[in-house]
């Protein structure tokens, strides 16, 4: 709480309190600080980087571009995109999960309670990559439904293990802004005659959602980069084409900075914006007291 004194009564006011730090891992304001040039620089860095290493290689810079033009379109289309898809769909899944756990951490049944804070610190204190190999090794290959067997294919276990860390997070960042409305409106809403239901799901939650998105962005973000820890376990994303490509060009050392060059200025491409505008709506949603 804040106390603040006005000055035409000298009597002590109590403030609404403010919701703090909805980026807590400070993602979105680190790139958010970043200039815009900086990733004009960091591209040209990397293209000019064959030039750089020419003279320690057999393979001309120009070959060196030429591979990778021939890889592009394939590492764009197959390679990125199942990047994209990947932190999608973990985003729906663990978006929905949290929210119900999230509810589940400030209901007033205490086993509920009691469970979703168990389920909460356990996934939200795990390795991502310890999760990802539990899920991989656990989950069945296909799945027999009415006689039919339906394949059950990699990136969608891999969904299913970086859901669960992100469930947990986002399960936090719910009950942070359930918390940060002030409980004269609960109060309001009961003298209205409105069941706790009603006011959980008509009254904070429409409130809590312009305040969870700058966070939820942030985590998008988060969670985009690290997909490249299921080309570990042999899912086809970014980092496996580029590794499999470089194993078709004769594994020259050469093509290694290119390579993961481009991975390195597409997912910042990608990334840097979703910051910027997050910093945007931490401002435009900031609860003033």
């Amino acid at each position: 709480m804040t106390r603040s004194f006005n000055t035409s009564t000298d009597l002590p006011v109590i403030l609404e309190p403010r919701y703090q730090g909805p980026d807590e891992l400070g993602f979105s304001r680190w790139l958010g600080r970043m200039p815009v040039w900086v990733l004009p620089l960091i591209a040209a860095v990397f293209l000019i980087w064959p030039t750089v290493v020419e003279a320690q290689t057999v393979y001309s810079a120009q070959k060196i571009m030429d591979i990778m033009a021939k890889w592009l379109p394939l590492l764009i289309t197959q390679g990125f995109l199942m990047n994209v898809i990947i932190s999608f769909f973990t985003m729906l899944f663990g978006t929905i999960a949290g929210l119900f756990l999230g509810l589940g951490r400030v209901s007033d049944n205490a086993g509920i309670r009691g469970f979703s804070w168990l389920v909460v610190q356990l996934f939200r204190n795990s390795p991502w990559l310890v999760l990802l190999f539990i899920v991989m090794l656990t989950l069945p290959f296909e799945i027999r439904i009415a006689g039919t067997y339906i394949a059950v294919p990699d990136w969608m276990k891999a969904v299913f293990g970086l859901s669960l860390p992100i469930m947990a997070n986002l399960a936090e960042i719910v009950r942070g802004a359930i918390q940060s409305v002030p409980s004269a409106q609960w109060e309001a809403a009961e003298s209205l005659a409105f069941s706790k239901r009603q006011i959980m799901w008509q009254i904070i939650l429409p409130q809590c959602f312009k305040r969870m998105i700058p966070p939820w962005m942030n985590w998008y973000a988060i969670m985009t980069m690290a997909t490249p820890l299921v080309s570990l376990l042999g899912v086809t994303e970014l980092v496996t084409l580029s590794r499999q490509a470089m194993e078709a060009e004769g594994n020259n050392p050469s093509l290694l900075m290119p390579f993961f060059g481009f991975a390195l200025i597409i997912f910042f491409a990608y990334c840097y914006p979703i910051a910027r505008l997050t910093l945007r709506l931490e401002k435009k949603y900031a609860v003033k007291g």
